[in-house]
């Protein structure tokens, strides 16, 4: 099998499945991936390049432990690579006044959710001004959000516990969170009773960022026809919201306290 840095973690494992230990063996940070459920959830979405930033190693890295177990490196990989990391035209000589920075880890150690605060920096850039979000991980929800509302994006590791994510403001349209269903959180009781005992369910309570909403959304695609997905969840999941529109799922929100909120996620 050939491989470069686009190849999914889920292929590698398909195609070899003792390449999992390989890929523990590069950082702690994957020894998820031995959880099952975990794994499913994870490696259908992760790249090579995306595992490496999230496990504080390299592209080249993995090809290293992979290559001895058979698998060949694409040979255009290196120009793909060094196309990836180049830092974006916006980054290019931009004066260091114009980012903006955001540390949002002291947020989320709080066990609080930053959008609201991340929302209100970005309603806040001028133009020619960039947000630089500091996090421990590279934020994929809000990269996806932010990109369907114009915006261009950019992040590296810059130590194993440290990711910069760029955002730049391409133009000076107002930003405005497409979330008309939010308000839409009515007939909880009417909802549950439709679909009395047929209810999947999930616990993404003690999952890490940004596990909740690839977890969710994994298990809407395998939800049988007629039921929904009952989710208990910490927070209202703001970045997930647009993506139920999207994806035409309608929802019910229940806020049971500060810290534990439940969903219903059906179809019409």
């Amino acid at each position: 099998m050939t491989i470069n840095a686009n190849t999914k973690i889920s292929a590698l494992l398909k195609q070899y499945p003792e390449s999992l230990e390989a890929i523990v063996s590069l950082s702690p940070k994957f020894e998820k991936l031995r959880n099952p459920f975990l794994r499913k959830v994870m490696a259908g979405r992760t790249t090579i390049a995306m595992a490496s930033k999230l496990g504080g190693c390299s592209v080249h890295d993995f090809f290293n432990k992979l290559q001895p177990l058979g698998f060949e490196i694409d040979a255009d990989t290196k120009e793909v690579l060094a196309e990836k990391i180049a830092a974006p035209d916006f980054l290019k000589n931009i004066d260091a006044d114009n980012i903006i920075d955001l540390d949002v880890r002291p947020v989320f150690e709080s066990g609080k959710d930053p959008l609201n605060i991340i929302m209100q920096k970005v309603k806040q850039l001028k133009a020619g001004q960039v947000l630089k979000i500091i996090n421990t991980f590279e934020p994929t929800p809000l990269i996806h959000l932010l990109g369907k509302q114009g915006f261009e994006s950019y992040a590296e590791t810059i130590e194993p516990e440290v990711i910069h994510t760029y955002f730049y403001k391409k133009s000076t349209e107002p930003f405005g969170l497409k979330t008309e269903a939010v308000a839409n959180l009515h007939d909880w009781d009417k909802i549950l009773d439709r679909f009395k005992e047929k209810f999947i369910t999930i616990d993404v309570r003690k999952l890490e960022m940004p596990l909740p909403m690839h977890t969710i959304l994994d298990a809407l695609e395998n939800l049988p026809a007629g039921k929904a997905l009952y989710v208990y969840h910490k927070r209202i999941p703001v970045f997930l919201l647009p993506e139920l529109e999207e994806r035409k799922f309608s929802f019910r929100i229940k806020e049971i306290n500060t810290s534990e909120v439940h969903l219903l996620i059906f179809k019409d």
